[in-house]
């Protein structure tokens, strides 16, 4: 990881985007509506992982964008170079009345292998690490037990130990608009997404740590 020290400068002016999901036809940008959820997660090249989110029940929006770093909006080549900090990250906005941030959790614990620490499969380098940048408490504690309790699955199963970061999920930075729904934009494009075969139930998601 880069010390922050050296990371890239970035600069002050945000990624232009579509003003509407190019799947779901709702905003891809806040304000979002009242009382809906914000889930933030990393879980390797950012295309396929969010075509997993925007096909669950519940979710009303989703973006591709960098977090978890340090350089201000930065661009997806200075993301690649390692030198800015961040994680691909999907960012989910959901209606808790509709589905939960652990069944949220399950589709993330379900869709990679966690245990890889800075890479996921093929794909290397400090932009594909494992990450949950929870939004709330409330999250934080979800989040902590949810790791908990995989981490268990995944050692019954033969897994080594999730190395998946766990922290405050600080600004999230909107990728370029080209990198949005992009496997829905491009149908055969690139997605390098892979689960273990392990599951996670949603109860064990939801069980608070201790």
């Amino acid at each position: 990881m880069v010390d922050p020290s050296e990371a890239l400068p970035g600069r002050d002016r945000a990624m232009r985007v579509a003003p509407q999901h190019f799947v779901l036809g709702t905003p891809l940008q806040p304000p979002f509506r009242e009382g809906y959820e914000r889930a933030i997660v990393g879980m390797g090249c950012f295309w396929g992982a969010e075509r997993v989110f925007w096909q669950a029940p519940g979710v009303y929006t989703t973006a591709v964008g960098y977090g978890g770093g340090f350089t201000p909006n930065p661009t997806y080549e200075e993301v690649c170079s390692g030198r800015t900090g961040h994680t691909e990250a999907v960012l989910v906005v959901f209606d808790p009345a509709k589905t939960s941030y652990a069944e949220i959790l399950r589709l993330f614990w379900e869709n990679h292998d966690p245990t890889q620490g800075m890479r996921q499969g093929n794909d290397v380098g400090t932009q594909y690490r494992s990450a949950i940048l929870w939004t709330s408490d409330e999250q934080r504690a979800v989040a902590e037990a949810s790791k908990a309790g995989y981490g268990e699955q995944l050692r019954a199963a033969g897994y080594a130990d999730i190395t998946t970061d766990l922290e405050p999920a600080g600004e999230f930075y909107y990728a370029e608009d080209y990198h949005q729904q992009y496997l829905a934009k491009n149908p055969n494009g690139y997605c390098g997404l892979g689960g273990t075969g392990v599951s996670c139930p949603v109860g064990l998601s939801s069980t608070p740590a201790g």
